[in-house]
């Protein structure tokens, strides 16, 4: 439900836009050429690295740290992007404290890995700012590939396919590309507009149509496209948000976190952007995370995230429950909602108190009531829009190997996919994986020519 006239808490302009400019400024710096130089240094260069087994997309780290090291970060990125094209964002967003990083054998002995990402983003962003693209694509192949979805996966299947020469044409339901990294990773993560500005400059590699506003089960079948294309690759994300099982759930102010997060990605004016004085937001992943934080830096008095479970099952990483804290977000575990009271708009939330017993989670039955003039669910999404001819497996569109879905010529990556982590890295990796086995399975025929 959106924010209305009866959430009389919910006010804009709770910082002055200078302050709210600030806060919402590059959460880690780029390095300076010198401090790369430092910070690669410190790589042992490992034969057998176990950060790059860490990687999802299989990056060459000691090969690009070398680079680095030895004054060509042009080179470097090039290293980056075979593996993962969209190198840039990942060096941002990526979870690198779970992953390369936790793996680096710097970590393992001195409790300071290597780092990774901001290594990562010291290369990329140098050969990205020079404006060229390091790819050429191959022969055309009179192949032709619907991509559905401009998320990672999708844009990530749609490269690849070009640089083999086929056509990709991507068919997305918003008004712009980009997905969660356009529309549900925090501002301060990726800001001055560089999930557009990535997508603008991976596109150069010629080869890809992008159609805006053409959204799956609404006017465009998948039917049609397996009738019309020689492949169909689905990244459509999870269009569905779980629904809040309490008690006033429906009052003004009680809204989906996912939608908050991209209001405020696509907002001109932060500061014209209104926030509760305090927000409550259910959930332990990153978007809870990231719906909170960015809450706390527009202005509202007091933050705080429920979650159900323990600190330590919480789906978000202990990095970004640090961050969420260093902001001031109050972090409060083994609590769910019980109920949300006010008249018309939501003005407190009851929270009962969960115990896990026998591997159970149990209600016990003692309850807290917080202020909440704004709540905020991030309780997980679900699959909305695809066919249902495909086979589901747990809850998601049932993919082997490299995404290969139960109809023939169509596969599957992303967040609509069974199987993974929901992370940017994750479903880049896919949707490399998926134009592979695309490409192989094509052949080098056009449509309709004798074999």
């Amino acid at each position: 439900m959106s924010m209305g006239p009866m959430a009389t808490g919910i006010a804009a302009g709770r910082l002055p836009a200078e302050e709210i400019a600030a806060n919402f400024g590059d959460l880690h710096p780029p390095m300076a050429p010198h401090e790369a130089a430092v910070a690669a240094d410190r790589c042992y260069f490992c034969h057998d690295a176990p950060c790059v087994t860490a990687c999802p997309t299989a990056i060459d780290i000691p090969m690009f740290i070398r680079q680095i090291q030895t004054g060509r970060p042009e080179a470097a990125a090039r290293t980056i992007f075979e593996q993962n094209i969209l190198g840039g964002m990942c060096a941002r967003v990526c979870p690198t404290e779970t992953l390369c990083e936790e793996a680096c054998v710097r970590e393992a002995a001195e409790g300071k890995p290597v780092e990774i990402g901001r290594l990562q983003r010291h290369a990329t962003d140098r050969l990205m700012a020079e404006g060229g693209h390091p790819f050429t694509r191959a022969a055309p192949t009179g192949k032709r590939v619907a991509v559905v979805g401009a998320g990672p996966a999708g844009l990530a299947c749609a490269h690849r396919l070009a640089m083999l020469g086929h056509e990709a044409v991507i068919f997305e339901a918003r008004a712009k590309p980009g997905g969660l990294n356009e529309f549900g990773i925090a501002a301060y993560k990726t800001p001055d507009g560089f999930a557009a500005a990535e997508v603008e400059w991976l596109l150069r590699i010629g080869g890809i149509e992008l159609r805006c506003g053409q959204r799956l089960g609404d006017g465009l079948s998948l039917e049609a496209l397996r009738a019309e294309y020689d492949a169909v690759f689905l990244s459509i994300g999870l269009g569905g948000v779980n629904a809040l099982d309490a008690a006033g759930a429906d009052l003004e102010g009680v809204r989906d976190a996912i939608d908050f997060i991209a209001e405020l990605r696509q907002a001109e004016d932060l500061a014209a952007l209104p926030v509760g004085r305090d927000v409550v937001v259910i959930g332990g992943g990153m978007t809870a995370v990231d719906a909170a934080v960015q809450s706390k830096l527009l202005g509202a008095q007091t933050v705080t995230i429920a979650y159900r479970r323990s600190r330590e099952e919480m789906g978000a990483s202990r990095y970004e429950q640090d961050l969420a804290t260093s902001k001031g977000v109050r972090l409060m575990c083994n609590l769910q909602p019980a109920a949300l009271h006010g008249e018309g708009a939501v003005a407190e939330i009851e929270l009962e108190a969960t115990a896990t017993q026998n591997g159970v989670l149990m209600a016990t039955g003692e309850t807290v009531r917080l202020p909440a003039d704004q709540v905020f669910r991030a309780i997980g999404q679900t699959l909305a829009g695809a066919p249902e001819a495909l086979a589901r497996e747990g809850g998601k569109i049932a993919v082997s190997g490299p995404g290969r879905t139960s109809l023939p010529g169509v596969w599957a990556g992303g967040d609509c996919a069974a199987g993974g982590q929901d992370l940017t890295v994750t479903a880049v990796a896919e949707g490399r994986d998926a134009a592979m086995d695309i490409h192989a399975s094509l052949g080098a025929l056009p449509r309709g020519s004798a074999d």
